[in-house]
């Protein structure tokens, strides 16, 4: 697919105005922001695009504003970061450009750099409204999206603005597409995923496209007790969803077909309360009583999937092994993250996650640096495991 986008050349750049989308969600708390990762990300395009002379024009969003402005989620701390960083005058403009503002097209000057008010604050950028859309393209000469992250959302500024303008993918969108698609179109065999997470009504497309594709899935988290049922198993006052056994079934069945294997929890952890620091017990799964919940993988079954693991030279994760948020049960999402970073670091994976829970419980363990690449993409990610070409980048395509 990656041959398939229009690359932004010197030559469609040099003297234009572009609008670029990123995503510069980052966490700020009384107006300091705490990481400024995403904003690092886009200063090479940024420079790269000063080289020919261009005005940028940087839109993004901050948070879930539901189209009305809320000061503290203004990008204006992002402007005076992105300055420092870059070491360049950023200039920040606190509202979206319209028929009632100061600010045409002609107001952006070649070799300069601006930044647009959060996008969220206007109702039409949700609703991919047809005049806040016209605002946004009259300013600018082409488009880059440079935002993978939010190419799953139909919004005026991933869909709407790309059908008006000259429109391209961006570095780091071409960067992570190039490493998501080269992993389930031509990956290094054998290939797993693992799948947690509390629910499986959330990840059945996950599962279904994945089957197809790979010859191993661990499913972990509360998610997996639906499919211990499915098996005939007691849980006790686990966490499952009943109405989605017939789907469990049918999932187990359709990975026969496709010669793919399932591993499921052999023991657990449980306990009668879900907090910090309580009694717990390691159980096989025969021994579950009624007034007790299945928190985490048991000892048994990490070390199953520590030696799955072993021959396994592309992994996806997404989803931690249990109620890791709540020590102890991080033990096994803990363990199976050292031993996912121990196989990258030596060459015997690629090892590729996503999801906002699997990234935290990486940073816990304290190897997210460790993986061949972690994937910030959130919601993104998620549509595209299921195997979905994502609105955002559907309109780029040739």
């Amino acid at each position: 697919m990656i041959t398939k986008f229009h690359n932004i050349q010197e030559k469609d750049a040099r003297n234009k105005r572009i609008i670029i989308r990123v995503d510069l969600n980052v966490p700020i708390k009384n107006a300091q922001i705490k990481d400024n990762t995403r904003i690092k990300e886009i200063i090479p395009t940024l420079k790269e695009l000063l080289d020919f002379n261009a005005a940028i024009i940087i839109i993004s969003h901050m948070g879930r504003p539901g189209g009305e402005k809320k000061l503290e989620l203004s990008l204006s701390p992002i402007a005076i970061e992105l300055s420092r960083l870059i070491n360049k005058d950023v200039n920040f403009i606190d509202h979206i450009p319209d028929s009632n503002s100061p600010y045409s097209k002609n107001s952006f000057d070649l070799g300069s750099i601006y930044m647009l008010e959060n996008l969220r604050f206007y109702p039409g950028e949700a609703e991919n409204d047809k005049n806040f859309i016209q605002n946004l393209s009259q300013i600018g000469d082409i488009y880059i999206n440079d935002a993978f992250s939010v190419s799953h959302r139909s919004h005026a500024s991933t869909i709407g603005i790309a059908n008006k303008l000259p429109s391209y993918a961006g570095q780091n969108m071409l960067k992570e597409l190039h490493m998501l698609e080269s992993l389930l179109e031509n990956p290094k065999k054998p290939m797993a995923a693992i799948i947690g997470g509390s629910k499986i009504s959330t990840k059945i497309q996950i599962l279904e496209n994945l089957i197809e594709k790979v010859d191993k899935i661990i499913i972990g988290g509360a998610m997996a007790n639906t499919f211990l049922i499915a098996q005939g198993h007691e849980i006790g006052n686990s966490l499952s969803e009943p109405d989605k056994i017939k789907i469990a079934q049918d999932i187990l069945i359709k990975a026969k077909k496709y010669n793919c294997k399932i591993i499921l929890p052999v023991d657990a952890q449980i306990s009668k309360t879900l907090d910090h620091d309580v009694p717990t017990k390691n159980v096989s799964l025969s021994e579950i009583p009624k007034d007790y919940m299945i928190l985490d993988l048991g000892q048994e079954s990490t070390n199953i999937i520590i030696n799955e693991l072993e021959n396994i030279k592309t992994l996806i994760w997404n989803g931690p092994m249990g109620a890791f948020e709540y020590s102890p049960f991080e033990k096994s999402t803990i363990t199976v993250a050292h031993s996912i970073s121990k196989l990258t670091k030596s060459n015997k994976m690629i090892s590729v996650a996503g999801g906002g829970d699997t990234i935290s419980a990486l940073n816990m363990a304290g190897v997210i640096k460790d993986l061949t690449y972690v994937s910030t993409a959130g919601g993104a990610f998620l549509e595209w495991l299921e195997g979905k070409i994502l609105p955002g980048i559907k309109v780029l395509l040739r």
